[in-house]
C-alpha cells in the first residue's frame, strides 16, 4: 500500500518535453561530428536540426548546433554525455540563456501559371523571399528566418504549387556581447 493506506496505485507524473538548442564548439576533426551524432542515436535521442561549420580556421574549431527535444532530466543527461566527448570544447544550451536569435534557411520550389504565379509572387513578396531562379511556369524562392515563419510560407506555398523544399536547420546564437 501506499502512504495514504489506499490500494489505488500512485498518480504517474508526466514531464514536459521541451525543444532545446545546444551550442557544441568541437575540434574541427575527423570523425568529431560522427561521435556526436552517434552519441544521440545510440542512446535513442531525436536532433530535429543540426548545423556545423568551421568557425575559427587557425584554430581547427567548428560549432554545431542541435536542436533535440526532451523532459529536463533528459535534456542535462544529453548536455553532459556530450562534454565527455574527447573532441567537444564546451555545451551551451542557449534555450536556458533566454532570447537566443535563431534562423533558418529555406529554399522553395513553386511550380504555377497564371493566377497562381502572380500569387506566388504575391506571398513571397509579403514574406521578405528572394527570388533565386524564374521560368514561365517555377519559381525558387529563398527564405531567411524563424522556423515559424518558413513553415508558414511553406503551408502557403503548398496551396500554390509547391515543388520541392530545401532547408539548412537552425543557426542560433545567444544575444549580447559575450561570446559562447
Amino acid at each position: 500500500m501506499n502512504a495514504m493506506n489506499t490500494h489505488y496505485p500512485e498518480p504517474v507524473r508526466v514531464e514536459a518535453v521541451n525543444r532545446h538548442t545546444l551550442a557544441v564548439v568541437v575540434d574541427n576533426e575527423p570523425g568529431a561530428l560522427a561521435r556526436i551524432s552517434g552519441m544521440f542515436s545510440g542512446r535513442g535521442y531525436n536532433i530535429e536540426s543540426l548545423t556545423v561549420s568551421e568557425t575559427e580556421e587557425a584554430r581547427h574549431i567548428s560549432r554545431i548546433t542541435i536542436v533535440t527535444t526532451g523532459t529536463n532530466a533528459v535534456i542535462e543527461q544529453i548536455k553532459a554525455q556530450l562534454d565527455r566527448l574527447v573532441s567537444v570544447h564546451r555545451v551551451v544550451d542557449l534555450t536556458l540563456q533566454g532570447n537566443a536569435l535563431e534562423r533558418e534557411i529555406c529554399l522553395v520550389k513553386v511550380k504555377g501559371e497564371g493566377e497562381h504565379r502572380s500569387e506566388a509572387l504575391r506571398l513571397a513578396a509579403a514574406f521578405g523571399a528572394k527570388t533565386l531562379d524564374a521560368t514561365l511556369n517555377s519559381f525558387v524562392f529563398e527564405l531567411t528566418g524563424a522556423t515559424e515563419e518558413i513553415d508558414r510560407f511553406v503551408r502557403l506555398m503548398s496551396v500554390i504549387g509547391l515543388v520541392e523544399i530545401c532547408r539548412t536547420g537552425i543557426a542560433a546564437m545567444s544575444r549580447g556581447a559575450e561570446p559562447l
